[in-house]
């Protein structure tokens, strides 16, 4: 498990930075900045910065099976549901249920960054290979090789 998370790491570390920006949806935080690198019908990833101090209030997802949070960098706190916050390891993913509250902030003074991955409900690549994250590792092979 641990090698298929770093394999996804270094795919997705390997998107290009020159992505634009996601469309900014009301009510995202202020020095909270996605910045969209896949987004199709099967899963949506995001590179999300935060600037120094900022929290990206507590909310839900409820077009997705599932989300991972991957940190990149430290000083990032997670809370998921009504458990304690727990600050997060950069490079370990973090599990968040659909319709899950959730809520993230930077505890630290750089900007601090973390993919998410979104896998949408009733995705052909996930039912069919009954293997989740084997699903994005693929899509997001093939994706990078267009």
């Amino acid at each position: 498990m641990h090698q298929a998370l770093f394999a996804l790491m270094i795919l997705l570390s390997s998107i290009a930075y020159a992505q634009a920006p996601a469309a900014t949806k009301k009510g995202l935080d202020k020095g909270v900045t996605p910045v969209r690198l896949i987004d199709r019908a099967e899963v949506r990833v995001l590179r999300t910065e935060l600037l120094p101090g900022v929290t990206r209030s507590i909310h839900t997802h409820d077009d997705v099976k599932f989300h991972l949070f991957l940190p990149l960098t430290s000083g990032i706190e997670l809370t998921i549901g009504s458990d304690k916050p727990v600050m997060t390891e950069p490079g370990q993913a973090y599990f968040v249920m659909k319709s899950t509250p959730h809520g993230f902030r930077n505890t630290g003074t750089a900007t601090a960054m973390a993919y998410e991955v979104f896998v949408k409900e009733g995705t052909p690549a996930a039912a069919a290979r009954k293997d989740d994250l084997g699903a994005i590792l693929a899509l997001l092979a093939a994706t990078r090789d267009k």
